[in-house]
């Protein structure tokens, strides 16, 4: 096992376990959500600072990230209110995790064909293995913690894993046209919150949304 698989695996791990303290503690969400919103924005502005050259559209896109990141927060928070909806959201949120760890695990280990010229480690068989392992997650989380089991949460989960590696590519171009390898640092060792949540920004709300509509 390579030193950045063993990386990726604990970060994994910390998130699993940050889920299940905010489902037992709301409180936690608020701060989790405050310091890691903040540290988003300020890696994305370090970003922005070195690709985008007109100042006019660096502070609309500036802009439309700070507004993205207070009402996904915001979103959040207020639907853990309501006990049906903060079920959805640590269902899906795991779903994300869990893409992760698979798209690197089977890119690891299958290797093959490369995705995209975007981002150059990312593979076919690491695009799979994400849809497999948030499948996996997402219909075991949703039986045992809601009781439902239909082919309706095999359409959530791949939607929800797909937007998870839209988003890690997305983050994975800005990084490219800034020249940086990480957002920055608040992992030690593993990167900037963004490298860390880059998936999970789109994909939440992607299969929060997805799951209002099938289920």
């Amino acid at each position: 096992m390579t030193s950045n698989l063993k990386k990726r695996i604990f970060t994994s791990f910390i998130l699993f376990f940050l889920v299940f303290l905010i489902f037992e503690f709301s409180i936690i969400l608020v701060y989790s959500l405050l310091i890691l919103g903040v540290f988003s924005i300020l890696e994305f502005l370090n970003i922005s600072r070195k690709i985008f050259k007109k100042k006019l559209f660096k502070y609309f896109i500036n802009l439309f990230f700070i507004f993205y990141v207070f009402l996904f927060s915001s979103l959040i928070i207020y639907f853990f209110n309501f006990f049906q909806l903060k079920i959805l959201i640590l269902i899906i949120l795991c779903g994300c995790i869990s893409s992760d760890i698979g798209g690197y695990i089977f890119g690891n280990i299958l290797k093959g064909p490369k995705l995209t010229k975007i981002s150059p480690k990312k593979t076919i068989a690491g695009a799979v293995g994400s849809i497999l392992l948030s499948n996996l997650s997402i219909f075991i989380l949703f039986f045992y913690l809601t009781g439902v089991s239909n082919l309706n949460i095999i359409l959530i989960a791949t939607v929800t894993s797909i937007s998870c590696q839209l988003g890690d590519l997305l983050f994975s171009f800005l990084k490219r046209k800034a020249m940086i390898k990480d957002t920055g640092n608040f992992f030690p060792g593993h990167g900037g919150v963004l490298d860390r949540l880059d998936g999970i920004l789109l994909g939440v709300p992607v299969g929060i949304i997805v799951t209002i509509f099938y289920i």
